[in-house]
């Protein structure tokens, strides 16, 4: 497997290589990345393709030429910009997680900061019902550069409610239907990150019971918001 890019832009798919490049604006907004760490990738509809971002570009630089396409096995086939380094990530989710059409990847400094202790957000909050249906889980140590991390997110989320892992000493990953879906679970895996930990200073925070649970993400899922 190889992620080497093909150093040549032929501006395909260009509409969905700007919606995500303004994706990346989420992740500077809520302060979710640091320099140019993090990325969000969507996959291509009807084709074996995804669009991610590249390696090592800067988010106030970052336009639909940053974006770069790739195949299922992760190799580069249209675009300058070498995709992120967790492109073999993406992709081994994407083969194997078929109901996922988009991918985010952060240090958020509170998530993070779990990930670091190896432990999984416990759901005390209805918000946490409300989007994960359950606690936030931990994913193994993996290395970067190739697929091992794609191999935890898939073994952890797999018939997990939760759309977000934490991997161990690492940070988040997010999976969606749509890449903007996995970016408002990056936002809110962070959001309840420090929620909780803050609950924790004054003391142990209290569970919601599994019904109670199970009960608020069904009406939030199936409920809420504009039909």
């Amino acid at each position: 497997m190889t992620t080497t890019p093909t150093r040549t832009e032929q501006g395909t798919l260009r509409a969905q290589r700007e919606h995500v490049a303004h994706l990346h604006t989420y992740l500077t907004r809520y302060e979710l990345v640091t320099w140019t760490s993090g990325n969000v990738s969507e996959r291509v509809p009807g084709e074996d393709l995804f669009v991610i971002k590249g390696s090592g570009v800067e988010y106030d630089q970052l336009t639909w030429e940053g974006i770069t396409v790739c195949d299922l096995d992760g190799n580069a086939v249209d675009g300058v910009r070498a995709p992120s380094s967790d492109t073999a990530a993406h992709a081994y989710v994407y083969r194997n997680m078929p109901e996922v059409n988009g991918q985010v990847h952060t240090h958020s400094t509170y998530a993070a900061a779990w990930a670091a202790r190896h432990e999984e957000i416990p759901c005390v909050l209805t918000a946490m019902a409300d989007e994960f249906g359950g606690p936030i889980p931990v994913g193994p140590f993996a290395l970067i550069g190739d697929d091992s991390i794609g191999q935890g997110i898939v073994e952890t989320l797999q018939g997990h409610r939760s759309p977000a892992v934490l991997m161990k000493n690492h940070g988040v990953f997010t999976i969606g239907p749509s890449a903007k879906a996995a970016v408002k679970a990056a936002v809110m895996t962070e959001d309840v990150a420090r929620t909780v930990h803050l609950s924790r200073q004054l003391g142990e925070p209290k569970p919601i019971a599994r019904a109670d649970i199970d009960s608020l993400y069904a009406r939030y899922q199936n409920v809420y918001g504009q039909r």
